[in-house]
C-alpha cells in the first residue's frame, strides 16, 4: 500500500510516501511544499493545492493520513492551518484517495509505543523504522513521515475504518 503522510500547515506543508507491504517499509519520497511569506494567504492556498495535487499525481497514493487538527492558543493560526489543510483534502478527494485522520497522540503512540514522547523522540523512531540515515528536514517532514508510518501501522486495525475521515 502506498501511504502519503501530511503535516498540514500554510508556510509548510511536510510530505512523506511510504509503500507497506508485508510489514515492510519504503520510503518513496518526502519534502516540504513552502509559500513565501508577507504573500497574499489566498495565493498560499492556491500554491498549497497545486503542489500538493503535482505530488499526489506523481506519486499517486492509496491513502492520505492527516494530522486531526485541535485549537490550542491562536485560533487565528488555526482557522489559516485549517483553509490550507481543506485544499489538501480537496486534491485527495478529487483523486478518491481515503483520508485518515490521526491525532499527535495516536502518532506519538504508534511510533514509540508512548503517547507523550517528546518530538525527537518521534523522529527517532521514525528514521529507524524507516530505515533512513538522518531525521528529515524540515520538522514538518518528519512528521508527515510519522504520520504516515502510524497509518500503516493501523491500516489493519478495526481503528482504521473508525479513523476513515
Amino acid at each position: 500500500m502506498r501511504i502519503i503522510g501530511i503535516d498540514p500547515g500554510y508556510a509548510i506543508v511536510g510530505f512523506g510516501i511510504i509503500e507497506y507491504v508485508n510489514s515492510r517499509f519504503t520510503v518513496v519520497n518526502y519534502g516540504a511544499v513552502t509559500t513565501p511569506a508577507g504573500i497574499n494567504f489566498n495565493r498560499r492556498l492556491e500554491i498549497i493545492y497545486g503542489d500538493i495535487c503535482q505530488v499526489l499525481d506523481t506519486f499517486k497514493p492509496e491513502s492520505l493520513a492527516i494530522e486531526k487538527l485541535y485549537f490550542q492558543n491562536n485560533q487565528k493560526t488555526a482557522i489559516d492551518v485549517a483553509e490550507a489543510r481543506g485544499v489538501i483534502l480537496l486534491a485527495a478527494v478529487q483523486r478518491h484517495i481515503e483520508i485518515y485522520e490521526y491525532t499527535p497522540l495516536e502518532v506519538k503512540k504508534s511510533i514509540t509505543g508512548y503517547g507523550q514522547a517528546v518530538k525527537k523522540q518521534v523522529q527517532e523512531m521514525t528514521k529507524r523504522v524507516l530505515n533512513l540515515p538522518a531525521i528529515p528536514k524540515p520538522d514538518d517532514t518528519a512528521d508527515a513521515l510519522a504520520m504516515a508510518v502510524c497509518h500503516a501501522h493501523t491500516q489493519n486495525s478495526i481503528l482504521s475504518e473508525y479513523k476513515k475521515k
